[in-house]
């Protein structure tokens, strides 16, 4: 069970003596290993009262560097730390809001509070939690920002004219991820209730369905480094889309597609490669959109996968080696005959385990292939295929 924070540990680490033991503490190996020693050095410097908050933040911070940037003396709950956005995502969203007077009515330790106050006109952040609106007011103080920070429920506005940011826990009092939005913390129709004038940005769960909104003007799918990240519900901040996929890249490498762009393209014939587009791309119902920007055709209207003879750059993309209808003995015969040991099967539209088909394919030898199992029409097709990253 994570350690529950007071505002008293807060003062604590926040001191010259609480620097100096999280210092300390930093250089502690907490391994499973080394557990018993470690625990006992840190109770030896601060006492049994603030062991248990020293060494968690350590172990907090460690965690927190593969999400924030920049983030190596911030302080944190296990349970804010999970759901903050990963610092490149909200830096974007940050971005929409450049200029604005921007309220956080749901701060927590500042993740996204700090990245708004860096672009903002002005910003305010506020929580119901005392413990974390204390950690957000040191986690701006050291990003080197100051918005204001009040204690609020994010259901009483306490602002006037600003654009409300918000992200709404979800999760339950035992830790269980809930996908009603009445359940949310604080519900969202709730949310949407307290601002009936105030532009919105709503953060939620990607495989969120959308139809509970109808309030939102825009959908926007955020990925980072492939993975997609948030779902971002906006009213009145729209340009006319409905929408968007964001794709964020650690390098800071990024592109945008919008439901107002081109759809039109054919269902044709496989050409020389396979492309999966972007969960973001997918979720947001763009697919034939991200086909049309670059060159490419639907294998069928109704499946993801898209096909052509140039795939766009800085994608993986999969180099069609041999194709035709799917039959599991056809399949292992070919993958015998091009010796491949290392199979990685991708599946869409069809009801096949992957993890299962690969255990009866019994892969042997010194090739690495790809297979994608897809459905054109009603039949089930298999391509074999060389995955290929393709150059910025």
């Amino acid at each position: 069970m994570a350690y529950g924070f007071t505002s008293e540990d807060v003062a604590f680490l926040r001191s010259g003596a609480g620097r100096a033991a999280l210092l300390a503490a930093s250089a502690l190996p907490l391994t499973d290993a080394s557990r018993i020693a470690d625990v006992g050095a840190v109770r030896r410097s601060v006492g049994e009262r603030y062991a248990a908050a020293v060494l968690e933040t350590v172990v907090l911070r460690r965690k927190s560097g593969a999400k924030l940037a920049d983030a190596g003396e911030w302080l944190f709950t296990g349970d804010a730390l999970q759901q903050a956005s990963a610092t490149p995502v909200a830096r974007h969203r940050a971005s929409r809001l450049a200029g604005l007077d921007v309220h956080d009515v749901t701060c927590s330790v500042g993740a996204d509070l700090v990245e708004l106050a860096r672009v903002a006109r002005r910003a305010l952040g506020s929580d119901v939690d005392a413990v974390r609106l204390e950690m957000a007011r040191h986690n701006a103080s050291v990003a080197g920002v100051s918005p204001g920070v009040v204690r609020a429920d994010a259901l009483a506005p306490v602002s006037r004219g600003t654009v409300v940011v918000a992200d709404p826990a979800r999760r339950d009092s035992a830790g269980r991820r809930t996908w009603k939005p009445a359940d949310f913390l604080p519900p969202l129709d709730g949310l949407v209730d307290a601002y009936p004038d105030r532009p919105l940005s709503i953060k939620c769960a990607p495989g969120l369905d959308f139809e509970i909104a109808p309030w939102a003007e825009e959908v926007e799918l955020v990925s980072l480094d492939g993975a997609v990240r948030e779902a971002c519900l906006w009213r009145g901040l729209s340009d006319g889309v409905s929408r968007r996929a964001t794709v964020l890249r650690s390098d800071g490498a990024q592109w945008t597609l919008t439901d107002t762009s081109p759809d039109d393209i054919p269902v044709r014939e496989p050409g020389k490669w396979i492309i999966d587009p972007d969960g973001a791309v997918v979720r947001a119902g763009l697919v034939r959109h991200y086909a049309a920007r670059h060159g490419l055709w639907q294998l069928d209207e109704r499946i993801a996968y898209l096909t052509g003879d140039t795939p766009p750059s800085g994608v993986r993309a999969f180099r069609v080696l041999e194709h035709g209808p799917y039959n599991e003995k056809s399949l292992r015969s070919v993958l015998k005959r091009l010796e491949v040991g290392r199979l990685e099967i991708l599946v869409r539209g069809l009801d096949i385990d992957p993890d299962a088909l690969r255990r009866r394919l019994k892969p042997r030898g010194p090739a690495e292939s790809t297979v994608v199992l897809t459905r054109i029409g009603r039949s089930p097709a298999v391509f074999v295929c060389r995955a290929e990253r393709i150059p910025s």
